[in-house]
């Protein structure tokens, strides 16, 4: 009799999936899903932005006022030292800033909704830190107002505001703005975390917003301000970023060096104080 065929042999196994098997991969390490946390989070604001666009067209409404009605007018006026460029020229940065940080400082709703919708809850128990979702979503409050800060650039320049186009100055523009709103998003972020209520929260961020912009650099150089406003205006973030813009759009004298390190520093100091409150939210 013939002899059976003889079985083909399997083939040997991969020692690297022999390896994964015994010894799964280690967790990426926080450090290594920031970026991409981060990433995620910008890429879903931008996804809301492409399916509603109302949002940009109401919020440049009140940016656009400013510099229609209270640039122009105060530009006649001349009561405004300036030192020597017209009042809307200077105007414009204060209004950047202004527009960004007030979608900033509602951030704080979304973190609220997001634990009345369970959806807070479900990021907590990934293995990503919190504050990586923390800085995930100051960035993304950032490039939201980013855009709205591209859109009040380009209002200023219609109404013949003398900008800098250069490109290097302009991605300064970009990340002073992105500074500023990531600091705001987690100042409100913070509050949240306190007052756990949207009510408390619209509150408290309608009660801020004003003095914050009043009380700084926006509308006005320091040098007028009574000196218990200029005290409070050194320590607001706020007139570091409108001083930073200033000095990129207008060319202006600057401390560009110093309004960066503050910005920063602050942003920082917000992600940590937002990160640690994040969990009181889920309670």
């Amino acid at each position: 009799m013939s002899e059976a065929p003889a079985a083909p042999r399997t083939a040997s196994a991969d020692p690297s999936a022999i390896h994964l098997l015994l010894r799964p991969p280690e967790p990426r390490a926080g450090w290594r899903l920031l970026p991409a946390r981060v990433v995620a989070m910008c890429a879903v604001e931008l996804q809301k932005l492409r399916h509603d666009r109302t949002e940009l067209y109401t919020r440049a409404v009140q940016p656009a006022l400013w510099l229609l009605i209270f640039g122009q007018t105060f530009t006649r006026m001349r009561a405004i030292p300036t030192g020597g460029i017209p009042y809307i020229d200077y105007l414009a940065p204060g209004i950047i800033a202004q527009s960004a940080m007030f979608i900033a400082i509602f951030y704080g709703i979304q973190i609220i909704w997001e634990r009345d919708a369970g959806i807070l809850n479900k990021l907590l128990v990934t293995p990503t830190p919190r504050s990586a979702l923390t800085t995930g979503k100051a960035f993304a409050a950032g490039v939201k107002s980013l855009i709205q800060a591209v859109v009040v650039i380009l209002i200023a320049a219609l109404l013949g505001v003398s900008l800098t186009w250069n490109p290097l100055k302009l991605l300064g523009v970009g990340a002073i703005v992105i500074l500023g709103s990531a600091f705001f998003s987690c100042l409100s972020m913070t509050i949240a975390g306190i007052v756990l209520s949207r009510d408390r929260l619209m509150g408290i961020g309608q009660a801020i917003t004003m003095p914050l912009f009043f009380g700084s650099n926006a509308l006005y150089p320091l040098s007028i301000m009574p000196g218990w406003l200029q005290a409070i205006s050194r320590v607001n973030p706020l007139s570091y970023e409108v001083d930073a813009l200033r000095g990129l759009l207008l060319g202006t004298h600057a401390h560009l060096a110093l309004d960066f390190g503050v910005l920063a520093v602050a942003a920082a100091l917000g992600i940590t104080a937002a990160s640690s409150l994040l969990g009181r939210l889920a309670r």
